[in-house]
């Protein structure tokens, strides 16, 4: 059995590769310096080898291909070790371009946000069809539990994430998978690490377009101006070449979804003006809807059923940390969601008011993205709370960036207190956020915990002292 050894496995990625992997028939092992859940889990719950921090015993016994994490770079000691004795290696994009997709349909989805769970619905779709496909999601579905399977059939679901491959490749990872399905859902300025600007990531999707075949299918979300004008450009010089596919909230499109009720949990599906099916489900907000009508569009356009996705859409259970209920004592609700970005903030704290009307929401955000410990949105992210009515804002850690370059917490902290006073305040941790909630939070109050990382291990301290 050959051993593939994974640099940097806790990434919701290269975990899911890990268990692409292990279900081809390798040997798996890895090693990571941030190792907690939901990934840690999903690594222990398929018994594979974690190692904690970075070393160059980790590679012994020698591996025969080792995959490089693109948060891996020159310096760190395992990656060392492996160039200087020769192991094979490549990226996690590259391995799965040439040992999963090859031969297959890739549904390749992508868009700034949305990408997770609109990718779970259609790997979700396809299953409840009984197309028995693969997938590789940034995420767990709480559907099957996991976030990557090997496909038992030519369907293969992918979020493309336009973050670069590999210290060695800086491609976005998405140009690995050469889609014959494309869907474009939206887009804004994001991963500023990496991307001077806007226009720079408008290059890489232009260049993506220009992979998908002549038999193959664009779904483009017409709510969204930048993927609209995206298309049209390309068309204009002709460097598109697979059919074109509108959806959105309009009736007037090939695909559109209608919402019945202001918090998103009833909406309507359209084709070509006419109405197919409802859907009633457990999901919130405008965002998800078109999430939904995206995802039945992958699935209509390609034969299913309107029958059969409106069902399955109702089967739908979400995503681990997608406004995800963590806990709840004393009438007092956690959620756990991933928004890392203003959009992302904003449409999911608008879902969750039109849900819970006059009852008050605390956000506890930490700005641990390489994005969102940068200044770059500092000055929308006052207004992405406006649905908030008490803010606890973590420091974010410098990791390399100056002072100017980091978001300045204080400032927004004052804005917010400007329009709203006494409602928002700086903490430095996830026990001052908890000592905090202990003193205020009453029965009724929704507290939604927003954090990419694990954020100090705070929801075990909420659930240790202040539900029980």
């Amino acid at each position: 059995m050959a051993h593939l050894h994974i640099i940097g496995i806790c990434g919701t990625a290269m975990a899911g590769l890990a268990a692409l992997a292990q279900e081809s028939g390798w040997q798996v092992t890895g090693s990571d310096q941030e190792v907690y859940p939901p990934m840690s889990l999903f690594l222990q719950q398929r018994a594979i080898q974690v190692y904690e921090g970075f070393r160059p015993q980790n590679l012994t016994p020698r591996p025969d291909l080792v995959l490089v994490g693109n948060a891996i770079s020159r310096g760190n000691p395992e990656l060392e070790q492996v160039l200087q004795q020769a192991i094979p290696c490549q990226s996690g994009a590259e391995w799965l371009h040439q040992h999963v997709l090859i031969g297959r349909h890739p549904v390749v989805v992508t868009g700034t946000h949305g990408k997770t769970t609109t990718s779970s619905l259609i790997a979700w779709l396809l299953e409840y069809a009984g197309w028995q496909p693969g997938f590789l999601i940034g995420g767990i579905p709480e559907n099957f539990g996991l976030g990557a399977r090997f496909p038992a059939s030519s369907w293969v679901v992918i979020e493309g994430d336009e973050y670069d491959t590999a210290f060695f490749d800086k491609r976005p990872k998405f140009h690995h998978y050469w889609p014959r399905t494309l869907l474009l859902h939206n887009l804004e300025f994001d991963h500023a690490d990496i991307y001077a600007d806007l226009e720079a990531i408008r290059q890489q999707f232009r260049l993506l377009l220009r992979l998908v075949p002549g038999s193959g299918l664009v779904l483009v979300n017409d709510e969204d101006a930048e993927m609209v004008q995206l298309v049209q450009d390309a068309a204009s010089h002709q460097a598109i070449y697979g059919q074109v596919v509108h959806y959105g909230l309009s009736r007037r499109l090939p695909f559109a979804a209608e919402m019945q009720q202001q918090d998103g949990r009833c909406w309507t599906l359209w084709r070509d003006g006419q109405e197919v099916g409802q859907v009633t489900w457990s999901l919130l907000g405008r965002h998800n809807v078109l999430n939904g009508v995206a995802a039945a569009a992958v699935a209509l356009s390609h034969g299913m059923d309107a029958a059969t996705v409106c069902a399955g859409m109702q089967q739908f259970k979400g995503v681990a940390r997608r406004l995800q209920l963590s806990a709840s004592g004393n009438d007092i609700q956690v959620y756990d969601d991933f928004a890392h970005h203003p959009t992302a903030i904003a449409t999911t704290l608008a879902g969750l008011r039109a849900r819970v009307g006059t009852e008050r929401i605390w956000v506890l955000l930490e700005p641990r993205s390489n994005t969102m410990r940068r200044r770059v949105h500092q000055e929308r992210l006052v207004e992405a709370f406006s649905h908030a009515d008490q803010l606890l804002l973590a420091r974010p850690s410098a990791r390399g960036l100056s002072a100017d370059q980091l978001l300045d917490v204080e400032a927004i902290i004052a804005a917010r207190n400007d329009q709203r006073p006494g409602t928002a305040q700086v903490i430095d941790d996830a026990q001052q956020a908890v000592q905090i909630l202990q003193r205020q939070a009453q029965p009724g109050d929704h507290i939604v915990v927003m954090s990419n990382g694990g954020f100090g291990g705070i929801h075990q301290l909420l659930r240790d002292q202040l539900l029980t």
